[in-house]
């Protein structure tokens, strides 16, 4: 980001101000105080410096205070002692009115391009089986990879969005056997698949009763795949790679011949009991695990091995892989096998997301919804019955490692208390504001940059909120956690609203003062359309 940060250039000034006064190993923080009476911001540095200085936290305070005066200059009104050792900086107006022409200046970039060191990444995410359609846990597996793939890009990374398809092995014969008893009329294998989905696509492959069941699968398969890119397309997920696992075992080598080579040479594979073992409890797994049956069959282990060598060797810094709540034993053998490969394992990132439960009202009660096909909720109905945006904001609102409740009445609720609603409402509220002020007025508003004297309290607050943003999104990406944008977009929205409450905006006299109100509700504008759109959400300009 070519803008300066305001808040980030008054971090480093009382960062490099303390360390003139002495050192510390922690860094010193540098926070809006929970109390408004405590200034605008607030640093422990005192308190960090004090035991080096050997002299009483307050004392210290008092000479940064001293030399944070005459750095800041007119920017700083006060800077007072408080407590143990706390320094709470109050902000001159003119301070505000330069930092919001900053954030106005950066432009829909606000927030972006922060990476201390950006990476070439491999994000994948969904990786449903092809066997059938995407149904409510991979809904939010696709929000999640998606947003956490936007909020990379945004930050400054280069990131691929990845999506495995199981399409090699005995769950594509099953689905094959699966379409030909119901292409035949006859009762589907016990051991088959058995929603009524199969049937829907046995009816649309031609010939399907004189087909073999192993072309069947195949068949199957790739309009599964149609089906999930049409699904995944509408819930806004974009996927660029689709890597099949079929081409894993194509080729003389295959992919897979070369991890087992490359494991080979470096004697990280022992045969026991006629079986070929990986040596992961070398690297911190709870048990070495076959990778080759005495019977010469491949295990299911032997393909992700062929994957991880085949993303090594597209020059990734960087592999993060969203999996589902029933894939926690899987991490520590695939740490193990990386590292067996060759591979970095702290450049693995194995994210686990947890259940979503489908629920109506303040009972909690099981949706009516979730027993509507008999087996599962596909993301098509989910989409169907609250819409995209409230899906995709439901399913991010909480960490992905959490399990969910979503309550589907709220989802639908037109009213304050429905999260994503009252986000929407704050931007298209501010719209119809800049509309009434008119184009014109509002761009010679924006070029202005006013700086006026005698600031609301609400005002200041608006303006804090955002140069929080820049933070919010670097840490958001290093936590890999959307909902901490989603939890500052309803924050955003709530100090709009209390801005919007207290200041009249069109028709503010004297006319310097409009101006700064006009600009600050573009740069609230602009900030919560961009911290919707890392959600994946819509900014409508109306509702």
């Amino acid at each position: 980001m070519t803008t300066p940060d305001p808040l980030a250039l008054l971090r480093s000034a009382v960062e490099e101000t303390a360390a003139t006064i002495g050192g510390s190993k922690s860094r010193p923080t540098l926070e809006r105080p929970k109390q408004a009476g405590h200034g605008d911001f607030s640093t422990n540095a005192a308190m960090l410096l004090a035991p080096a200085a050997r002299k009483p936290p307050r004392e210290v305070a008092e000479a940064l205070a001293g030399e944070l005066r005459l750095r800041l200059g007119d920017d700083l009104t006060s800077a007072d002692v408080a407590g143990p050792g706390f320094l709470n900086l109050v902000l001159a107006d003119r301070w505000f009115g330069e930092a919001l022409a900053r954030v106005l200046e950066a432009g829909d970039a606000w927030g972006g391009g922060s990476a201390a060191a950006p990476e070439k990444i491999d994000l994948e995410y969904v990786s449903a089986n092809p066997t059938g359609p995407v149904h409510v846990g991979h809904a939010r597996n696709a929000a999640y990879g998606d947003a956490v793939a936007r909020i990379l890009t945004f930050d400054g990374h280069a990131v691929t969005r990845e999506f495995y398809v199981n399409d090699h092995g005995s769950q594509i014969d099953k689905l094959g056997l699966s379409l030909q008893a119901h292409a035949r009329g006859v009762p589907v294998p016990e051991d088959g698949y058995h929603g009524e989905y199969v049937g829907e696509l046995a009816a649309l492959i031609p010939g399907a009763a004189e087909m073999d069941a192993r072309e069947l699968g195949v068949a199957g398969v790739a309009l599964n795949l149609e089906r999930i890119r049409a699904s995944l397309l509408s819930f806004g997920a974009e996927v660029e790679v689709w890597f099949s696992e079929r081409t894993l075992h194509e080729g003389a080598p295959s992919r897979v011949d070369e991890a087992l080579a490359t494991l080979d040479e470096r004697g990280e594979t022992y045969r026991s009991d006629g079986a070929l073992w990986l040596r992961t409890t070398d690297h911190g797994d709870d048990k070495d695990r076959v990778i080759v049956r005495s019977s010469g069959e491949h295990t299911y282990f032997t393909s992700d091995l062929g994957y991880l060598l085949d993303k090594q060797s597209r020059g990734f810094d960087r592999l993060i892989l969203v999996l589902g709540a029933d894939h926690h034993g899987y991490v520590a053998r695939m740490k193990a096998a990386f590292r067996s490969l060759g591979g970095d394992p702290d450049k693995l990132e194995l994210l686990i997301m947890q259940f979503v439960h489908l629920v109506e009202g303040e009972s909690g009660e099981r949706s009516s919804m979730s027993k509507r096909s008999g087996e599962f909720v596909t993301l098509d109905d989910l989409v169907a019955e609250i819409g995209v945006d409230a899906a995709r904001w439901f399913l991010l609102a909480r960490s992905h490692d959490t399990m969910i409740d979503l309550d589907l009445d709220l989802a639908k609720q037109e009213s304050s208390e429905n999260p994503v609603y009252y986000v929407q409402y704050a931007h298209a509220r501010i719209a119809s504001v800049l509309a009434k002020a008119g184009e014109e007025r509002v761009v010679a508003a924006v070029a202005a940059a006013a700086r006026p004297e005698g600031l609301e309290p609400s005002e200041r607050s608006l303006v804090k909120k955002l140069l929080a943003f820049p933070a919010e999104v670097d840490d958001a990406a290093a936590r890999r956690a959307p909902h901490r944008i989603a939890s500052y977009a309803l924050e955003l929205a709530q100090e709009f609203t209390a801005f919007y409450r207290d200041c009249r905006v069109v028709g503010a006299e004297p006319e310097e003062l409009e101006s700064f109100r006009i600009a600050l509700s573009v740069a609230a504008k602009r900030t919560i359309a961009q911290a919707l759109g890392l959600l994946g959400v819509s900014a409508p300009e109306a509702m």
